[in-house]
């Protein structure tokens, strides 16, 4: 019996595009929120793309993130002295999560529980990395994000 593919977690999404949208609807969300809002007054017009290509790579797509932008280092910049409260990362979790649901992300149990374990991982590491005196390491690889314990079931 042959291999079966085992897709990456950026082509079930449904590639590039529907990360984009993805961000598009989500940072929509989140100017007009009065917790999150304003940490991103001040956001570049290109950030939701920017993000995208962020999670794509991290998902197992392009590595545009890296080539483009910098990948981790140019992230870290980013959040660097925000000092990112608890009720703020998880209004952005919730927020991400419900424009996924919006967006039609796959809403298959496998797919959301990666999803949602490197989202919680991450703005995790972002709160931490944020605080005042953090000392993150100035360079490390991207993130590599995948099924974890259970890959999609295909009959």
């Amino acid at each position: 019996m042959a291999d079966q593919h085992v897709p990456t977690l950026y082509e079930w999404a449904g590639g590039s595009e529907a990360l984009e949208r993805l961000t598009e609807v989500f940072y929509g969300q989140v100017v007009k929120d009065e917790l999150i809002g304003p940490l991103f007054a001040h956001m570049d017009a290109d950030h939701p793309k920017h993000v995208a290509m962020w999670l794509a790579e991290v998902f197992g797509g392009p590595t545009r993130y890296t080539d483009e932008r910098g990948g981790y280092a140019h992230m870290l910049s980013y959040h660097l002295g925000k000092s990112i409260t608890e009720p703020q990362r998880r209004r952005w979790v919730s927020l991400l999560m419900d424009a996924a649901d919006e967006v039609g992300l796959p809403d298959d149990p496998e797919f959301r529980a990666a999803f949602f374990g490197y989202i919680e991982w991450g703005t995790r590491l972002a709160r931490q990395n944020s605080q005042p005196g953090a000392t993150p390491p100035p360079q490390a690889p991207m993130p590599r994000w995948g099924w974890g314990v259970a890959p999609p079931y295909m009959p």
